[in-house]
Protein backbone atom coordinates (compact mmCIF):
# COMPACT_ATOMS: atom_id res chain seq x y z
CA UNK A 1 0.00 0.00 0.00
CA UNK A 2 1.41 3.40 -1.02
CA UNK A 3 0.89 6.03 1.67
CA UNK A 4 1.09 9.03 -0.62
CA UNK A 5 -1.21 7.54 -3.30
CA UNK A 6 -3.81 10.13 -4.35
CA UNK A 7 -6.38 9.68 -7.12
CA UNK A 8 -8.68 12.35 -8.58
CA UNK A 9 -11.87 10.62 -9.75
CA UNK A 10 -13.64 13.60 -11.32
CA UNK A 11 -11.98 15.52 -14.15
CA UNK A 12 -12.68 16.53 -17.74
CA UNK A 13 -10.82 16.78 -21.05
CA UNK A 14 -11.53 18.61 -24.28
CA UNK A 15 -13.52 15.57 -25.37
CA UNK A 16 -16.29 17.24 -23.37
CA UNK A 17 -15.95 20.62 -21.65
CA UNK A 18 -12.38 20.65 -20.36
CA UNK A 19 -9.52 22.59 -21.93
CA UNK A 20 -6.81 19.89 -21.88
CA UNK A 21 -6.44 16.97 -24.24
CA UNK A 22 -6.48 13.50 -22.63
CA UNK A 23 -2.70 13.28 -22.94
CA UNK A 24 -2.20 16.74 -21.41
CA UNK A 25 -4.47 15.84 -18.50
CA UNK A 26 -2.57 12.62 -17.78
CA UNK A 27 0.79 14.34 -17.75
CA UNK A 28 -0.60 17.22 -15.69
CA UNK A 29 -1.76 14.62 -13.15
CA UNK A 30 1.81 13.33 -13.01
CA UNK A 31 3.13 16.89 -12.56
CA UNK A 32 0.89 17.58 -9.56
CA UNK A 33 1.85 14.31 -7.87
CA UNK A 34 -1.25 12.21 -8.45
CA UNK A 35 -0.96 8.42 -8.66
CA UNK A 36 -4.43 7.68 -10.04
CA UNK A 37 -7.14 9.21 -12.16
CA UNK A 38 -10.57 8.62 -13.64
CA UNK A 39 -11.58 10.83 -16.56
CA UNK A 40 -15.29 11.60 -16.24
CA UNK A 41 -16.13 13.53 -19.39
CA UNK A 42 -19.76 14.49 -19.85
CA UNK A 43 -21.70 11.81 -21.73
CA UNK A 44 -18.68 10.46 -23.61
CA UNK A 45 -15.84 7.98 -23.07
CA UNK A 46 -13.84 8.97 -26.15
CA UNK A 47 -10.94 10.35 -24.11
CA UNK A 48 -9.83 6.86 -23.17
CA UNK A 49 -8.45 6.06 -26.63
CA UNK A 50 -5.65 8.54 -26.05
CA UNK A 51 -5.62 8.48 -22.24
CA UNK A 52 -4.82 4.77 -21.78
CA UNK A 53 -1.46 4.78 -23.63
CA UNK A 54 -0.58 8.12 -22.02
CA UNK A 55 -1.37 6.77 -18.54
CA UNK A 56 0.75 3.67 -19.15
CA UNK A 57 3.65 5.89 -20.20
CA UNK A 58 3.24 8.19 -17.19
CA UNK A 59 2.72 5.40 -14.66
CA UNK A 60 -0.73 6.70 -13.67
CA UNK A 61 -3.36 4.21 -12.51
CA UNK A 62 -6.45 4.85 -14.65
CA UNK A 63 -9.99 3.65 -14.00
CA UNK A 64 -12.86 3.95 -16.47
CA UNK A 65 -15.23 6.84 -15.77
CA UNK A 66 -17.96 9.03 -17.24
CA UNK A 67 -20.40 11.69 -16.03
CA UNK A 68 -23.93 11.39 -17.38
CA UNK A 69 -26.62 14.05 -17.27
CA UNK A 70 -30.01 12.73 -16.19
CA UNK A 71 -33.36 14.05 -14.97
CA UNK A 72 -35.45 12.92 -12.01
CA UNK A 73 -38.73 14.64 -11.16
CA UNK A 74 -37.77 17.46 -13.52
CA UNK A 75 -34.49 18.09 -11.67
CA UNK A 76 -31.05 17.70 -13.23
CA UNK A 77 -29.11 14.86 -11.60
CA UNK A 78 -25.52 14.11 -12.60
CA UNK A 79 -24.37 10.53 -12.28
CA UNK A 80 -20.78 9.29 -12.24
CA UNK A 81 -20.18 5.88 -13.76
CA UNK A 82 -17.04 3.98 -12.75
CA UNK A 83 -15.38 0.61 -13.37
CA UNK A 84 -17.39 -0.25 -16.50
CA UNK A 85 -16.37 -2.02 -19.69
CA UNK A 86 -15.35 0.65 -22.20
CA UNK A 87 -16.27 -1.72 -25.04
CA UNK A 88 -19.81 -2.39 -23.84
CA UNK A 89 -22.19 -1.78 -26.81
CA UNK A 90 -25.09 -0.52 -24.68
CA UNK A 91 -22.92 2.09 -23.00
CA UNK A 92 -21.41 3.17 -26.32
CA UNK A 93 -24.88 3.54 -27.86
CA UNK A 94 -26.00 5.50 -24.80
CA UNK A 95 -23.14 7.96 -25.34
CA UNK A 96 -24.22 8.37 -28.98
CA UNK A 97 -27.76 9.18 -27.83
CA UNK A 98 -26.34 11.91 -25.63
CA UNK A 99 -24.40 13.38 -28.56
CA UNK A 100 -27.63 13.61 -30.57
CA UNK A 101 -29.34 15.15 -27.54
CA UNK A 102 -26.62 17.80 -27.36
CA UNK A 103 -26.93 18.61 -31.08
CA UNK A 104 -30.65 19.35 -30.83
CA UNK A 105 -30.11 21.22 -27.56
CA UNK A 106 -27.42 23.41 -29.15
CA UNK A 107 -29.82 24.35 -31.94
CA UNK A 108 -32.45 25.47 -29.44
CA UNK A 109 -29.90 27.47 -27.43
CA UNK A 110 -28.76 29.27 -30.60
CA UNK A 111 -32.39 30.01 -31.47
CA UNK A 112 -32.92 31.54 -28.01
CA UNK A 113 -29.73 33.60 -28.33
CA UNK A 114 -31.00 34.89 -31.69
CA UNK A 115 -34.14 36.20 -29.98
CA UNK A 116 -31.76 38.28 -27.81
CA UNK A 117 -30.13 39.69 -30.93
CA UNK A 118 -27.07 37.44 -30.60
CA UNK A 119 -26.37 35.43 -33.73
CA UNK A 120 -23.92 32.50 -33.74
CA UNK A 121 -23.35 30.53 -36.92
CA UNK A 122 -24.46 26.95 -36.24
CA UNK A 123 -22.27 25.62 -39.06
CA UNK A 124 -19.24 27.35 -37.53
CA UNK A 125 -19.87 25.53 -34.25
CA UNK A 126 -20.39 22.21 -36.01
CA UNK A 127 -16.95 22.54 -37.62
CA UNK A 128 -15.49 22.16 -34.14
CA UNK A 129 -17.44 18.96 -33.63
CA UNK A 130 -16.08 15.50 -34.22
CA UNK A 131 -16.78 12.06 -32.82
CA UNK A 132 -14.22 12.74 -30.10
CA UNK A 133 -15.15 16.38 -29.48
CA UNK A 134 -18.93 16.97 -29.42
CA UNK A 135 -20.00 20.61 -29.09
CA UNK A 136 -21.49 21.60 -25.74
CA UNK A 137 -22.41 24.77 -23.88
CA UNK A 138 -18.77 25.74 -23.19
CA UNK A 139 -18.16 25.94 -26.96
CA UNK A 140 -21.17 28.25 -27.30
CA UNK A 141 -19.80 30.27 -24.38
CA UNK A 142 -16.42 30.58 -26.13
CA UNK A 143 -18.21 31.77 -29.28
CA UNK A 144 -19.90 34.47 -27.19
CA UNK A 145 -16.47 35.53 -25.89
CA UNK A 146 -15.06 35.66 -29.45
CA UNK A 147 -17.97 37.85 -30.55
CA UNK A 148 -17.36 40.24 -27.66
CA UNK A 149 -20.79 39.64 -26.15
CA UNK A 150 -19.21 38.58 -22.85
CA UNK A 151 -15.72 38.79 -21.41
CA UNK A 152 -15.45 35.22 -20.12
CA UNK A 153 -16.97 31.75 -20.27
CA UNK A 154 -18.21 32.26 -16.71
CA UNK A 155 -20.06 35.43 -17.71
CA UNK A 156 -21.68 33.61 -20.65
CA UNK A 157 -23.11 31.03 -18.28
CA UNK A 158 -24.15 33.60 -15.68
CA UNK A 159 -25.96 35.85 -18.18
CA UNK A 160 -27.20 33.60 -20.95
CA UNK A 161 -26.75 29.83 -21.04
CA UNK A 162 -26.36 28.60 -17.47
CA UNK A 163 -29.15 26.57 -15.86
CA UNK A 164 -32.26 28.71 -15.57
CA UNK A 165 -30.82 31.62 -17.59
CA UNK A 166 -32.71 33.20 -20.54
CA UNK A 167 -31.13 31.06 -23.28
CA UNK A 168 -30.79 27.82 -21.33
CA UNK A 169 -32.38 24.68 -22.74
CA UNK A 170 -32.39 21.39 -20.81
CA UNK A 171 -32.47 19.16 -23.87
CA UNK A 172 -34.40 15.91 -24.22
CA UNK A 173 -34.41 14.36 -20.74
CA UNK A 174 -32.93 10.93 -20.03
CA UNK A 175 -34.04 9.43 -16.74
CA UNK A 176 -31.86 8.72 -13.74
CA UNK A 177 -33.22 5.15 -13.61
CA UNK A 178 -32.25 4.38 -17.20
CA UNK A 179 -28.79 5.88 -16.66
CA UNK A 180 -28.14 3.69 -13.62
CA UNK A 181 -29.34 0.63 -15.55
CA UNK A 182 -26.98 1.33 -18.47
CA UNK A 183 -23.97 1.74 -16.17
CA UNK A 184 -24.82 -1.52 -14.42
CA UNK A 185 -25.37 -3.29 -17.74
CA UNK A 186 -21.81 -2.29 -18.68
CA UNK A 187 -20.55 -3.91 -15.47
CA UNK A 188 -19.99 -0.56 -13.78
CA UNK A 189 -20.84 1.29 -10.58
CA UNK A 190 -23.16 4.31 -10.41
CA UNK A 191 -22.46 7.20 -8.03
CA UNK A 192 -24.45 10.34 -7.21
CA UNK A 193 -22.24 13.22 -8.39
CA UNK A 194 -21.68 16.34 -6.22
CA UNK A 195 -24.77 15.68 -4.05
CA UNK A 196 -24.31 18.96 -2.16
CA UNK A 197 -25.69 20.67 -5.30
CA UNK A 198 -29.02 18.90 -4.80
CA UNK A 199 -30.87 21.58 -2.89
CA UNK A 200 -34.06 19.51 -2.74
CA UNK A 201 -33.56 17.31 0.32
CA UNK A 202 -36.58 15.13 -0.52
CA UNK A 203 -35.09 14.36 -3.92
CA UNK A 204 -31.78 13.53 -2.27
CA UNK A 205 -33.47 11.00 -0.01
CA UNK A 206 -35.37 9.54 -2.97
CA UNK A 207 -32.15 9.14 -4.95
CA UNK A 208 -30.58 7.25 -2.07
CA UNK A 209 -33.33 4.63 -2.42
CA UNK A 210 -32.27 3.93 -6.01
CA UNK A 211 -29.64 1.24 -6.74
CA UNK A 212 -26.62 3.55 -6.60
CA UNK A 213 -23.31 1.97 -5.64
CA UNK A 214 -21.84 5.08 -4.11
CA UNK A 215 -21.81 8.81 -3.45
CA UNK A 216 -19.25 11.45 -4.41
CA UNK A 217 -18.56 12.55 -0.85
CA UNK A 218 -15.32 14.48 -1.40
CA UNK A 219 -15.48 17.38 -3.83
CA UNK A 220 -13.80 20.71 -4.45
CA UNK A 221 -15.96 23.59 -3.21
CA UNK A 222 -17.41 21.38 -0.47
CA UNK A 223 -17.05 22.41 3.15
CA UNK A 224 -15.92 19.77 5.66
CA UNK A 225 -19.45 19.85 7.11
CA UNK A 226 -21.01 19.15 3.70
CA UNK A 227 -18.59 16.29 3.07
CA UNK A 228 -19.27 14.75 6.48
CA UNK A 229 -23.02 14.81 5.85
CA UNK A 230 -22.61 12.62 2.76
CA UNK A 231 -19.93 10.43 4.35
CA UNK A 232 -22.46 9.65 7.10
CA UNK A 233 -25.18 8.84 4.56
CA UNK A 234 -22.82 6.56 2.62
CA UNK A 235 -21.79 4.72 5.79
CA UNK A 236 -25.42 4.33 6.93
CA UNK A 237 -26.30 2.67 3.61
CA UNK A 238 -23.10 0.72 3.02
CA UNK A 239 -22.27 2.72 -0.12
CA UNK A 240 -18.86 3.40 -1.63
CA UNK A 241 -17.41 6.91 -1.37
CA UNK A 242 -15.65 8.68 -4.24
CA UNK A 243 -13.95 12.04 -4.52
CA UNK A 244 -12.53 14.36 -7.12
CA UNK A 245 -11.89 17.94 -8.08
CA UNK A 246 -14.22 18.38 -11.11
CA UNK A 247 -11.20 19.82 -12.92
CA UNK A 248 -11.89 21.54 -16.27
CA UNK A 249 -8.58 23.34 -16.81
CA UNK A 250 -8.83 26.87 -18.19
CA UNK A 251 -12.63 26.57 -18.48
CA UNK A 252 -12.88 26.67 -14.66
CA UNK A 253 -9.48 28.02 -13.60
CA UNK A 254 -10.28 28.18 -9.90
CA UNK A 255 -10.34 24.38 -9.48
CA UNK A 256 -6.89 22.71 -9.49
CA UNK A 257 -6.51 19.05 -10.40
CA UNK A 258 -6.08 16.91 -7.30
CA UNK A 259 -7.58 19.40 -4.84
CA UNK A 260 -10.00 16.64 -3.87
CA UNK A 261 -9.02 12.99 -4.06
CA UNK A 262 -9.28 9.44 -2.68
CA UNK A 263 -6.62 7.12 -1.29
CA UNK A 264 -5.39 3.83 -2.71
CA UNK A 265 -7.78 1.67 -0.68
CA UNK A 266 -10.79 3.58 -2.00
CA UNK A 267 -9.45 3.55 -5.56
CA UNK A 268 -9.06 -0.23 -5.44
CA UNK A 269 -12.53 -0.70 -3.90
CA UNK A 270 -14.10 1.20 -6.79
CA UNK A 271 -12.00 -0.14 -9.66
CA UNK A 272 -12.09 -3.89 -9.18
CA UNK A 273 -12.94 -5.14 -12.67
CA UNK A 274 -12.15 -2.57 -15.36
CA UNK A 275 -8.89 -0.87 -14.53
CA UNK A 276 -7.57 0.62 -17.76
CA UNK A 277 -3.99 0.46 -16.49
Amino acid sequence: MTRDFRADLHCHTNCSDGSMSPEELIFHAKEVGLSGLSITDHDTINAYRAAIPAAKKAGIALGSGVEFSSVDEGVSVHILGYDFDLQNPSLQDFCKRHIERRKSRNERILEKLATQGIFIDHEELEKEMSEDHPVGRPHIALALVRKGVVSSVQEAFMRFIGDGKPCFDPGIPISTDETIDIIHEAGGKAFIAHPHLLHNSKLGEKLLKKPFNGIECFYSKCTPQQEQKWVNKARERGLLMSGGSDFHGAIKPGIPLGCSWVDQTTFEQIFQKHRCC
